[in-house]
């Protein structure tokens, strides 16, 4: 099954947004976009598509690609296999396994039939990845109305609740110019801002923009991208650009910042900044940290203490906290989800991601989840931090309880049979660990009691304000 981003790619090949791309890109095609931000044929293309498969899958000849539910999307002719070194990747064409299906599938026809739907003429195309306030209505306003444009917004579907940003953006019609097309787009974010960027003008000239409004120049674009006018208030709180009011006189408004910090807070959105419609949307986007899900994992050797602090900590914030907790104690989870799993290096990681996977649904539903597994490789721990953080907060707690104080506890006697040779790969004796570099707290057990513990972490979650205060019993 690709990941989500692939999966994004692989709808945006099927429905005609990369259009210079006949199906994921080959090794040729590859080196040539990293190194010149170009195909072999000299077509311009910011960003390599490609698709990483198993290596067991990589000669196959065709490649059933599956969405999240296991439900196939497309299948990939294996036309081109090539491998970095390390990963192998497919590469060829495209055929649907299915009739198109997915999120807001209604709302996304084939690039094609968007661009045929549009009127003759200049059309401004923007790449939307927030929802638009007073600020940026204003900006695509002046620069229709300077162009005679039609307006093509493309929402980005990303993000753990993408119809939320598609639901703000159709909030936003009534200060839209009219007749505005709105089609989202599942296009994943790039690592690099500018090839991103890029990419974003390659879809929306696919879909039938001329011009797009962009923060920053890109080079070899396609369309002409336009730099947003400069907006500011005037005396009566109405957008207009810098250039109609006196030097000085004009008011700005909210930073990136100073707009997540009142969010994060629950704090209200003034009228100057945007419509009750459209702050409802971005509320719902952004809530509060109090009114938002979490996850704390607790990762040490076996015997440290964690499912010990973990269920105190279930106690305390089933106590005094609003959300449902969620505790996915390491063994209980191996006797549940993870059964049939054993302590290979594989089964571990497998293991610790199934908890992740859990725990970030968990987040994504306002709820708390409490993990105390192993979890004794970074790149897993890493892969849960991911997971979490794309829907909510996340706090990774090392037990760093001695090898020697966990031996001593050690009352299931694991340690022992592990030193006697009759439980191998033992995490600590016959396995490694490898301790957090990364920690947001570190606990030792053996000179904290249980109380103390707890209360580090809870102070560690109301700092970060995941928690409002409470009086500690």
């Amino acid at each position: 099954m690709p990941e989500p981003a692939e999966l994004s790619d692989v709808e945006l090949l099927l429905d005609g947004a990369f259009p210079a791309l006949g199906g994921f890109l080959g090794a040729a095609d590859t080196e040539s976009v990293r190194t010149r931000r170009r195909l072999r044929d000299g077509t311009p293309w910011p960003a390599p598509i490609t698709l990483p498969v198993p290596a067991e899958l990589a000669t196959a000849e065709k490649i059933e690609l599956r969405d999240a539910e296991g439900a196939p999307v497309a299948v990939l002719h294996n036309e081109a296999p090539w491998s970095d070194g390390t990963t192998s990747h497919a590469a060829g064409s495209l055929r649907p396994a299915a009739a198109p299906g997915g999120a807001l599938r209604r709302m996304r026809p084939p690039a094609a039939e968007v661009r045929a739907g549009l009127p003759a003429g200049p059309v401004l195309g923007l790449v939307v990845d927030a929802p638009l306030h007073h600020r940026e209505l204003a900006q695509i306003r002046e620069l229709a109305a300077e162009l005679d444009a039609h307006v093509l917004l493309l929402p980005r579907m990303t993000g753990p609740r993408p119809e939320i940003l598609v639901q703000a953006v159709l909030a936003a019609r009534p200060q839209l110019p009219p007749g505005t097309t709105i089609v989202p787009v599942p296009l994943a974010r790039r690592a690099d801002p500018k090839r991103d960027a890029a990419l974003a003008a390659q879809v929306a000239t696919a879909y039938g923009a001329t011009h797009l409004i962009a923060e920053q120049h890109l080079d070899d674009s396609p369309i002409t991208v336009l730099e947003p006018p400069e907006m500011v208030r005037d005396s009566t709180d109405r957008w207009v650009r810098a250039a109609q009011v006196r030097p000085g006189g004009g008011r700005s408004g909210l930073s990136a910042d100073e707009l997540s910090a009142r969010l994060d807070e629950g704090g209200p959105l003034p009228s100057w900044f945007t419509t009750p419609e459209i702050a409802e949307q971005q509320r719902r986007l952004h809530p509060p940290l109090t009114r938002r899900g979490f996850t704390v994992l607790f990762t040490g050797l076996s015997g440290a203490g964690k499912s010990t602090l973990a269920r105190a900590l279930r106690d305390e914030l089933t106590q005094h906290d609003h959300r449902a907790v969620t505790l996915l104690d390491g063994d209980v989870v191996r006797r549940t989800l993870c059964e049939g799993l054993g302590f290979s290096a594989a089964d571990r990681s497998r293991n610790v991601r199934r908890i992740g996977f859990v725990a970030s649904e968990v987040t994504r539903h306002g709820g708390a989840a409490i993990c105390a597994p192993i979890a004794p490789y970074a790149q897993d721990r890493d892969a849960v931090r991911r997971m979490v953080r794309d829907c909510g907060g996340f706090v990774l707690v090392y037990v760093a309880t001695p090898l020697g104080e966990c031996e001593r506890r050690d009352r299931k006697g694991l340690y022992r049979k592990a030193r006697a040779g009759s439980l191998p790969e033992f995490t600590g004796v016959s396995a490694p660990y490898e301790p957090p570099a990364d920690a947001d707290l570190v606990l030792d057990t053996s000179g904290l009691s249980q109380d103390e513990a707890v209360a580090e972490v809870v102070a560690l979650l109301r700092e970060r304000g995941w928690v409002g205060s409470w009086t500690w019993e």
